[in-house]
């Protein structure tokens, strides 16, 4: 069995993978999903994947999922621990050395995938049960922009298997746009399943068994 270390998006928590969590559990996998420093003025990308790793600890047999911005910490923890595989699920695609606040012009993202909604609940949880989706919300974090614009410290993206994870009906990161980005930048064409931005949310049944799919393809 693996240990699934799952990292959430800008301004979340933890809490969002938590059915997924209770689900992996069930199939015999250990999880660990910690809450990154988002609200922190001082924190940056080494200091998110510093946490990552120590929540950790001395786990092994490692799988690395990172759900949107959390893209940007999956290969950090890739870097720094030895890891089975990297799986990105709706998540951003870094090039080494990139800053996060670069990642949308040089992405091309506002010609293809600007934001056309306003209301959150509409944005990322169109499908989750609106007390949940509501749930989420309530939880979800400040997301600091103050060192946004540092360079990325990623060196080279990690030399494991590495999968990517859309989401059909995700109005943050459209298929056309995720599909684009994860050719150009890993060679990938990634696997799809319906849903919008917070599968973990709205069919954490359904991720839960993809991502035990994945785990048992790199025994």
């Amino acid at each position: 069995m693996a240990t699934f270390v799952l990292i959430h998006g800008a301004g979340d928590v933890g809490w969002y993978w938590h059915l997924v969590e209770a689900e992996l559990r069930k199939r015999g996998h250990d999880t660990v999903a910690p809450d990154l420093p988002c609200d922190d003025d001082t924190a940056g990308l080494s200091e998110y994947a510093d946490t990552v790793t120590a929540a950790v600890g001395d786990r092994t047999d490692l799988i690395v999922v990172g759900q949107s911005m959390g893209g940007l910490v999956v290969p950090l923890v890739g870097e720094r621990l030895p890891v089975r595989m990297l799986i990105l699920v709706a998540a951003m695609i870094p090039l080494p050395g990139e800053s996060p606040a670069d990642y949308w012009t040089a992405t091309g993202y506002a010609d293809e995938a600007w934001d056309r909604y306003d209301d959150e609940i509409a944005l990322f949880y169109q499908d989750v049960p609106p007390d949940l989706a509501a749930e989420a919300v309530r939880r979800s974090s400040r997301q600091s922009e103050t060192r946004m614009s540092e360079p990325s410290p990623l060196r080279a993206w990690p030399d494991v298997p590495t999968r990517v994870l859309l989401c059909r009906d995700d109005r943050m990161f459209p298929p056309a746009y995720l599909r684009r980005v994860a050719t150009e930048r890993l060679g990938i064409t990634p696997d799809e399943i319906d849903g919008g931005h917070t599968p973990a949310l709205s069919r954490p049944a359904h991720l839960a068994e993809i991502l035990d799919a994945c785990a048992a393809s790199t025994r």
